[in-house]
């Protein structure tokens, strides 16, 4: 197997990877157990071909086994917390206020540098990947720091790194 390298890390948070563990559980157990019921009670009704029950609960485990094996990806590459640079940099982890450049409303906004897997324990903070466009760029960034980064459209964006301190969940 390969070894992990950092932008294969998935950076969570205890409770967004406690979240995901018992849903993987879940999808694991009780889940997987009602389809593979469904599909033999489906089998047992007889002629499979126009069995639109028995295809569709094949298609239902197609579906959940993609789901089951994406957690499995997700946690096994997943890293809790950890030691944040000391030297004020941004890195995985933290939450970022950010203005962009010539953006005359001066109105600031938020992220937390994680993994998307975590907005729905972030308590309505916005979560971008360090894959994402502007993840990518503002890692190693500090406080009054410029960077620029190329949106998905093409365009080149610049914000102002107004603070960066650790998330607390």
């Amino acid at each position: 197997m390969p070894q992990s390298t950092e932008s294969d890390t998935v950076w969570l948070t205890q409770d967004a990877r406690d979240k995901l563990a018992a849903e993987l559980a879940d999808l694991k157990g009780p889940k997987r157990q009602e389809i593979i019921a469904r599909i033999s009670s489906a089998r047992d009704e007889g002629d499979l071909k126009e069995n639109g029950g028995y295809h569709s609960a094949r298609e239902e485990q197609g579906k959940l086994e993609g789901q089951i094996a994406k957690l499995e990806d997700i946690l096994r590459r997943a890293k809790v917390g950890g030691e944040l640079p000391s030297d004020g940099s941004i890195a995985p982890g933290m939450k970022v206020t950010y203005k962009f450049v010539g953006d005359d409303d001066d109105e600031a906004e938020e992220f937390l540098l994680g993994a998307r897997e975590m907005e729905d324990t972030t308590e309505g903070l916005k979560v971008y990947s360090p894959q994402s466009p502007l993840g990518g760029a503002i890692i190693g960034a500090r406080q009054g720091d410029t960077v620029s980064y190329e949106a998905p459209t093409g365009k080149i964006l610049e914000v102002v790194i107004l603070d960066a301190a650790p998330f607390a969940d």
